[in-house]
């Protein structure tokens, strides 16, 4: 968002034994640390960080174990996240083609457990290996310990802090992915005549979604989707189904709904505003997406959050949760 104070101090970790040195450092010096890969889910605070940013710069990608149908990968943390896809393609495996051109580093992907079209990061991950800040040992954390939901994880919520995340371990397939596919996707396929469905065709259908409706992060500052996707219960999402016929949403396993929030913040008046009080807007094509147009301060973005947060709930009785982690 180009926002937010400054660090006092900052340091890449280009090694595990960075990772340990860095931590080390900060503790005899008695100064808060955080590690974050690229930055891009991140909106930064004002007040800036008075304390270590250790940029995770961990580099590498190995073939851990395969055969006739898996493949077990491992991916460090300083990764490109969709270089890192990329490659598990070009190989002709399958499990991570739906996450392509997700902004970020592979070691921030399980944090928030990410995750488009029907497809989440925990449906492939193995284990995360890190170095834990806590007893300055590395380990290992396993799938199932990873507290995984839609949007968060562990790493995210209680364990907050605890752990620099170092490498993942990912187990992919060796079959091509099969319907019935999200929506939107679907719809791609339909209306480009696309019926042999490999990981390959996928990527290249989700990056032409993507780039026509998001704006590249590196040319216009923005953190992707602004707010997850909202999980009502079904009362709830049959009164506003009563109300309002086209709502978008989509039925989860445990009885609940998933609602569309680029829907809900459209149907609020906010899709392709331009706010001149705060320098901030939505995108033309995808209202989920704030962008800074002209905004000086992180308190400007909040404002502004805050407007479409407050109409959403007035309008729908459904307040809206902030995606990209505000920090420190």
């Amino acid at each position: 968002m180009r926002l937010g104070g400054n660090a006092r101090y900052l340091a890449y970790a280009n090694s595990e034994e960075d990772v340990e040195n860095l931590v080390a450092w900060a503790k005899s010096k008695k100064l808060p640390f955080m590690a974050i890969g690229s930055g891009s889910n991140i909106v930064w605070r004002d007040e800036g960080f008075d304390g270590l940013i250790i940029v995770n710069n961990l580099k590498g990608r190995v073939v851990l174990s395969e055969d006739d149908k898996n493949a077990t990968v491992k991916i460090s943390a300083g990764e490109v996240w969709d270089e890192a896809v990329a490659k598990t393609v070009e190989n002709g495996w399958s499990g991570i083609e739906f996450l392509s051109l997700i902004p970020g580093t592979a070691g921030a992907a399980p944090v928030q457990n990410i995750g488009a079209y029907g497809a989440e990061l925990s449906n492939t991950l193995q284990e995360v290996e890190v170095f834990d800040t806590h007893s300055r040992a590395f380990g290992v954390v396993k799938n199932e310990d990873c507290g995984f939901a839609y949007r968060t994880s562990h790493f995210k919520t209680d364990e907050k802090g605890r752990f620099i995340i170092t490498a993942i371990v990912l187990k992919l397939k060796k079959n091509s992915p099969e319907p019935p596919f999200y929506d939107v996707l679907a719809k791609y396929f339909e209306e480009h005549g696309i019926t042999e469905y490999t990981p390959k065709t996928v990527r290249e259908a989700v990056i032409a979604i993507r780039s026509s409706k998001l704006p590249n992060p590196a040319v216009v500052a923005n953190n992707g989707s602004f707010f997850t996707n909202p999980i009502i219960e079904q009362a709830q999402f049959d009164e506003l189904k009563q109300k309002f016929p086209e709502i978008r949403a989509w039925p989860r396993d445990d009885g609940k709904v998933k609602v569309a929030a680029g829907w809900l913040v459209e149907q609020a008046g906010f899709k392709g505003v331009h706010d001149q009080e705060t320098g901030m807007a939505t995108w033309e094509k995808q209202a989920l997406v704030l962008v800074n147009e002209h905004a000086k301060t992180t308190a400007n973005l909040l404002a502004f959050r805050q407007k479409i947060i407050d109409k959403v709930n007035e309008m729908f009785g459904i307040k809206l949760e902030q995606e990209p982690e505000l920090l420190p």
